[in-house]
């Protein structure tokens, strides 16, 4: 059997948002949300808020595998999931919130993060869905086109570096990629997304954007689909997307922007980081 359609997945993806939204709703405050559950898979400590959303899109994955569709899931706190008998080349990607710290300090600016991969690589991907709950936003992406809140979406032309988003921003790596920028970029935001990042330079409000540290496959996998599909460049700290795997385990510098030379720019700062 064929693997779920594009309206399938986001039928899917919607219902699961729903139930997020409530959960935030029944975790008000910073106190509320900064409770804990053991360590996910990803390495980070896992808080309560991100388990529950987490299960609200298993729960859509089982009723998926329950009308006869297999795949296997890799996500932030439970790894690597099978539904089915794991034979299926069908991958899909998950973030149950990318922005977790937002979250908790009750920033409205996080996600949820979606990817449905046809292999084990980011240029397998062929499905993205990402949406933003500050502003109740809805990206989304197949090889075909990207839409944000169904509205299609294309990254300008035309260089020029007036913002860029940095991420994973501890001061001392900030200060060696600003060096760089300077007299090079007008202005930079630190928004705690990485895939609310590659969104906006999908849809022009970012220029660019950069890691300056390496991220996961699950912040990024939904987010760099959409980017691409709008028109942008990504960078995968210069591994050609059929080697930059989906796997739990993979790292990246990641870099995006709307054209080559302002990429370029990029990974000149994002090198400076590491010297």
């Amino acid at each position: 059997m064929a693997g779920p359609s594009a309206d399938e997945w986001i039928a899917a993806c919607r219902r699961a948002v729903e139930v997020q939204k409530r959960i935030f709703d029944e975790h008000r405050g910073i106190e509320a949300r900064t409770k804990y559950e053991g360590v996910g898979e990803g390495g980070d400590k896992t808080l309560v808020i991100d388990k529950l959303c987490e299960d609200a899109i298993f729960a859509e994955l089982d009723a998926l595998h329950s009308a006869g569709h297999e795949f296997t899931a890799i996500s932030e706190e439970r790894g690597t999931v099978s539904f089915g008998s794991g034979e299926s080349p069908l991958v899909v990607v998950i973030d149950p919130i990318d922005g977790s710290l937002n979250a908790r300090r009750t920033i409205p600016l996080h996600s949820v993060s979606i990817a449905v991969g046809e292999g084990p690589s980011m240029d397998d991907v062929t499905f993205g869905y990402v949406y933003e709950f500050g502003a109740g936003e809805e990206f989304l992406a197949t090889r075909e086109g990207a839409q944000l809140d169904e509205a299609e979406i294309n990254a300008p032309q035309g260089d020029g570096l007036e913002l860029v988003a940095l991420e994973a921003s501890k001061p001392e790596r900030v200060v060696k990629a600003a060096e760089v920028l300077r007299d090079r970029a007008y202005r930079l935001r630190s928004p705690g997304s990485i895939a609310v990042d590659l969104c906006y330079v999908a849809c022009g409000r970012f220029d660019g954007m950069m890691t300056t540290r390496p991220c996961r496959s699950v912040d990024a996998a939904a987010g760099q689909l959409i980017a691409r599909v709008a028109g942008a460049t990504v960078d995968f700290g210069g591994a050609p997307l059929n080697e930059a795997p989906l796997d739990l385990s993979a790292r990246y510098d990641l870099a995006a922007a709307r054209t080559e030379s302002d990429l370029t720019i990029l990974r000149e700062a994002q090198k400076a980081v590491y010297a």
